[in-house]
């Protein structure tokens, strides 16, 4: 491929953070979450519902398809680095089924971690390649879409977590970062940025060397997730009304 769009190398700049571009599609994810949230009780007909799961589930397979037919066509693909092993790699499979099947249990943990994690790549991406490269609307599109499917199932969808919601994506997570040590070990990757911190600045900077920011991590993740939860708690405990002591 000799189109700079899709070339392996770029000629130029690599990407910067907080660029126009990168400010740019951060505005333009705001901007369609907030849409939804406006839109949400229009959006409540079963052809609109439709629509709109199918339309984020495509988004959603053809960035993923379109990374790896990428990886191919520039003889960059290897399992080391292209396997769908990443958290947001994993988010976004978990995001696809869950839109097809309307699955709660994915919900649960897709929710949590799926925004928890694709906002953090929003916010400081691992990205080298510079808009308008293949590369950028593929991180920008499959992170955007991760958090809008998990969103889309909250507003329109009505889908709630619960706090037990937060320990099974504690769950998930541990069992993901045992698999992706075995999966390092064996490629020499790092997946799930166990085996040393990503080469973009990212929050990871600042929890400490290897390997105890793994450690932190863990922390974070708990207390980002429970943080997450803390408006679904405020409205169930709004929804319950008050009581009064009666007289004996």
């Amino acid at each position: 491929m000799n189109s700079p769009y899709f070339s392996l190398f770029i000629s130029g700049a690599p990407f910067q953070l907080f660029s126009l571009s990168h400010l740019m599609a951060l505005l333009a994810t705001f901007g369609t979450a907030l849409l939804l949230y406006l839109l949400r009780h229009r959006l409540q007909a079963p052809a609109a519902k439709r629509t709109i799961r199918f339309s984020l589930a495509g988004l959603l397979l053809l960035t993923e398809v379109g990374f790896q037919l990428w990886h191919v066509y520039t003889g960059s693909w290897s399992a080391a680095y292209t396997l769908p092993l990443q958290l947001c790699s994993v988010t976004l499979l978990l995001a696809i089924v869950m839109l097809l099947s309307k699955s709660y249990s994915l919900f649960e943990v897709t929710f949590f971690a799926g925004i928890g994690g694709a906002a953090q790549a929003l916010i400081t991406p691992e990205l080298f390649y510079p808009f308008p490269h293949f590369r950028f609307w593929h991180f920008f599109l499959a992170h955007a879409g991760i958090v809008l499917a998990c969103l889309y199932m909250t507003w329109v969808e009505g889908y709630r977590p619960t706090y037990r919601s937060v320990w099974k994506t504690m769950g998930l997570l541990n069992g993901l970062l045992v698999a992706a040590l075995a999966v390092n070990s064996w490629t020499g990757g790092n997946y799930l940025f166990v085996s040393h911190k990503p080469e973009n600045p990212s929050l990871i900077d600042f929890l400490g060397p290897y390997p105890w920011y793994i450690l932190s991590l863990e922390g974070v993740a708990f207390a980002i997730f429970s943080l997450m939860y803390l408006p679904f708690l405020r409205k169930k405990q709004a929804a319950v009304p008050a009581t009064r002591d009666l007289p004996s």
